[in-house]
């Protein structure tokens, strides 16, 4: 789950804008549990085609 579409129960702001003290820490503890949560959903699926593109390239050098 990426934070961009959570909501602030504290200021009732995305919590990616980071308006208020509790949007910021939740911000941070977010971004440190995993390396990729940072990403929005468009950067994980041009991640998720370059992957495919080097696995059908790699595939077809081999055959």
């Amino acid at each position: 789950m990426t934070y961009d579409r959570l909501v602030c129960a504290n200021c009732a702001s995305p919590v990616s804008e980071g308006r208020c003290p509790v949007c910021r820490a939740n911000r941070e503890r977010m971004q440190q549990e995993s390396p990729l949560a940072g990403l929005n959903p468009m950067m994980l699926i041009a991640l998720l085609a370059v992957l495919v593109a080097a696995v059908a390239l790699l595939a077809h050098q081999t055959v």
